[in-house]
């Protein structure tokens, strides 16, 4: 069994003009959405293995929020920033864990989720969408629909 976590980066704070896209911190939204979303991701007893983020600040934050609630780790990759669709899938299909979860930012995760299950329109911030496939490797799973959606946003959990 497969499962993929896509995890969109909490809400930024666009508060200082000086700051680059990349170095924005999380805004208050984000500071309170983020450990909500990381929470109700632990209650659920849903497996994480590793974190793959984004080392944008604001990505790297959220990332770190669902490490501390889910206890696992996080690897940081440039690449994931302003990533193309399809190398997010060639990092998680290069896994070897089975449960991975993938921090980072849009457009690239509402391609990637509206092409594993076209019922998701959007991933606004700190969505979370839980894709989960019947197989024994990344290749196989990528190539198929999951069997399993299961897609959360901060808004549906207040």
């Amino acid at each position: 069994m497969m499962q993929l976590t896509l995890i969109r980066h909490a809400k930024s704070s666009w508060d200082d003009p000086d700051l680059s896209d990349f170095d924005r911190p999380l805004d208050r939204r984000g500071l309170r959405d983020a450990p909500v979303m990381a929470q109700l991701v632990a209650g659920r007893k849903q497996q994480i293995d590793v974190i793959l983020s984004s080392t944008a600040v604001r990505a790297a934050s959220t990332a770190q929020y669902f490490a501390d609630a889910l206890d696992c780790e996080i690897e940081f990759f440039d690449q994931l920033y302003n990533a193309d669709p399809r190398r997010v899938a060639d990092l998680v299909a290069a896994r070897e864990e089975d449960n991975v979860a993938v921090v980072a930012h849009d457009p690239t995760l509402s391609i990637l989720a509206r092409h594993f299950s076209p019922q998701i329109p959007h991933m606004p911030t700190c969505a979370v969408a839980w894709f989960t496939w019947p197989a024994n490797s990344w290749r196989e799973a990528l190539r198929t629909p999951p069997a399993r959606v299961q897609y959360d946003i901060p808004r549906d959990t207040a």
